[in-house]
């Protein structure tokens, strides 16, 4: 399990950088989930020869967690038979940086939108926010909008966007990003980059008018940082309304 800079993930493997590679498997970490109540939570295969532990986590909490990397329509209905509540999906819904609608409709055919996530992951270009792909490395043309969130709404349960350049960097979060993501989002969503303190889910929740849901990584003392507790976030967790 690693905890990445978000920005330096790319197809060069020399160019990665990360803030914490655990001795834990992933496993572990889903046990203490499933103790305390938390669903909801993201595996991410990053490259290749993570489906053995992927898996692993998925059987230590059964329908209490999402996977996402690298799936589409052939492998998506076998991992929600692993285990997965949900499977996240974005490169695969794009072809030459638009949404293939073809293949949206071809993958909701096959698994129902209540088990699909879509990962609109983005980076800062101008006023607005493109969503990315290929490792977050390729912008594409639809940005995060009122509109485009709307129509991708009815073929999803969910979105999952991460602020792409201040992922992993534990310097705070994109504060306009969340506060359009409260406005503009008709389903739930979770944002993801840049938190750094428990201060960081009040923000997050104040933001997002109480809709919107918050990813800790690399600030977790779990995760080998030293900005939130592991036990604050999970009963911070249980007292949300």
């Amino acid at each position: 399990m690693k905890q990445i800079v978000g920005g330096t993930l790319s197809a060069d493997p020399g160019r990665l950088q990360t803030n914490f590679v655990s001795e834990r498997p992933a496993s572990w970490y889903a046990q203490l989930y499933h103790r305390d109540g938390l669903k909801g939570g993201h595996v991410i295969m990053l490259g290749s020869g993570n489906s053995e532990q992927a898996r692993a986590a998925l059987q230590a909490y059964p329908g209490g967690l999402q996977i996402g990397g690298g799936v589409n329509l052939d492998n998506a209905r076998e991992w929600l038979d692993a285990g997965a509540s949900h499977v996240i999906v974005t490169s695969w819904v794009f072809r030459g940086g638009q949404v293939d609608w073809e293949r949206l409709d071809q993958l909701v055919e096959a698994i129902g939108k209540a088990r699909l996530v879509l990962d609109l992951s983005c980076r800062r270009r101008g006023d607005d926010y493109f969503v990315v792909t290929d490792r977050w490395q390729k912008f594409t043309d639809l940005t995060i909008s009122p509109a485009n969130l709307e129509k991708l709404a009815a073929w999803c349960a969910e979105f999952l966007i991460h602020a792409v350049d201040v992922e992993g960097l534990c310097r705070g979060i994109d504060q306009q990003l969340v506060s359009c993501l409260g406005q503009w989002s008709p389903i739930p969503a979770t944002y993801a980059g840049g938190a750094t303190s428990l201060a960081d889910l009040e923000l997050v929740t104040r933001l997002g008018q109480g809709r919107i849901d918050l990813t800790i990584g690399s600030a977790l003392d779990i995760f080998g940082g030293s900005g939130v507790r592991y036990e604050d976030a999970a009963a911070f967790n249980r007292h949300v309304p």
